[in-house]
């Protein structure tokens, strides 16, 4: 039998145990895979590389509404092809069933996102229609929306002149997606900007978030710091980044999900640690007269501390590498589902931490009981002392 035979056999000689740790080892590796996916992309930096369309909030943070003089001044930046804005509206359907909604331009807003796709007739009539308001596919086949259609809804943010968080729009239009992706993504109400701005109590004058169609996406960079050193040391100082970036920023508004995710990580890897740990001291406990009979038979105190941590090493990694390949395929599948505005993905940056906790995991879990082994003295271990 060849040494590695040896360390595999020792492993599966008590089978029921070891597949249960290594469903255990499996489950925490899934579970690392995905959440460090999470992390990583909560924690990643702007990338403008293939950026089409940008995002101009407040400095400070995107719940400050920019004003609407800023607009000459933006589309004015060499490589702006066309601006438009989204005032978040903090819709309320019902009694308290939140939903997206922002109030839009029409026009601008059909522009920059070609991706929304609609009949020209409706999209004219969102145009027209003072109190106009068009509904993604997802959401008018989940309430039963149709065009002609009354929409009540409560803004839990801006109320009307007269003191009234209740509104009503005219539906004039269902917006779908251009593709499985973007169709998914159908739920949310755009709402005509004209009237919001004239009807709610806090005053017009108030563009929100500018959204910026570019001319070239290799001029990204440059228009996000054109744009934010034009404003630099005003009293409206911006923050333009990837649309990808506003919209990870949109959901770190919600909570810090990087240090949530950390201590739901430590959890995990210190209850592994203990069920893993448990499993290899119960294993060399029970085998320590094997052990003294190969130190017998000529083998080195560090050729049996060896076989124990690769018997530690064996176990973590064929549960890791599983766990990882497991999350690999859910993120990818989840990312499918989300859409690429947030792009979880279990890519070569979580391999290499997850190679890096194996690693760290089967060091813990198995030099003590390799060190331990290592210290059997032949005759005690033979006695039963």
């Amino acid at each position: 039998m060849t040494k590695t035979g040896f360390v595999i056999a020792n492993l599966f000689r008590k089978k029921t145990r070891t597949f249960l740790t290594l469903l255990s080892v499996i489950m925490a590796f899934l579970l690392f895979g995905l959440l460090q996916a999470v992390n990583v992309m909560f924690n990643s930096g702007a990338d403008f590389v293939g950026a089409t369309r940008l995002v101009t909030q407040a400095r400070v943070s995107f719940t400050q509404p920019l004003p609407s003089r800023l607009l000459p001044e933006i589309e004015a930046v060499p490589g702006v092809a066309r601006v438009g804005w989204m005032q978040w509206f903090g819709g309320v359907l019902g009694e308290n069933d939140q939903i997206v909604a922002f109030a839009v331009d029409p026009l601008r807003h059909h522009d920059i996102y070609p991706e929304w796709v609609m009949p020209d007739a409706q999209w004219k009539a969102f145009a027209e229609t003072r109190t106009g308001a068009v509904v993604g596919r997802v959401l008018a086949d989940k309430y039963k929306f149709k065009i002609g259609d009354k929409l009540p809804m409560k803004s839990n943010i801006f109320p009307q002149k007269n003191g009234s968080k209740d509104w009503q729009f005219d539906i004039v239009g269902i917006v779908d997606g251009k593709d499985e992706q973007w169709q998914r993504n159908s739920s949310q109400v755009f709402i005509n900007f004209a009237y919001f701005d004239e009807a709610n109590q806090f005053g017009s004058g108030r563009a929100g978030i500018y959204f910026l169609k570019l001319t070239d996406a290799g001029l990204a960079k440059q228009v996000a710091d054109t744009i934010d050193k034009k404003f630099e040391n005003s009293p409206d100082e911006t923050k333009t980044q990837t649309e990808k970036d506003w919209n990870i920023g949109f959901a770190k508004q919600f909570g810090d999900i990087g240090l949530m995710v950390r201590w739901i990580l430590f959890a995990v890897f210190f209850t592994l640690l203990l069920v893993v740990g448990n499993t290899m001291a119960q294993s060399v406990r029970e085998r320590v007269p094997e052990l003294a009979v190969l130190k017998t038979l000529g083998f080195s105190d560090g050729s049996v501390l060896g076989f124990v941590l690769a018997e530690a090493v064996a176990m973590c990694a064929i549960g890791g590498l599983m766990g990882l390949g497991i999350a690999t395929l859910l993120g990818l599948a989840i990312q499918k589902a989300i859409g690429a505005q947030l792009p979880l993905s279990v890519d070569g940056q979580v391999w290499i931490w997850g190679l890096l906790a194996i690693a760290v995991l089967s060091l813990a879990v198995g030099l003590f009981p390799a060190l331990r082994a290592q210290r059997l003295k032949i005759v005690d271990a033979l006695a039963g002392r």
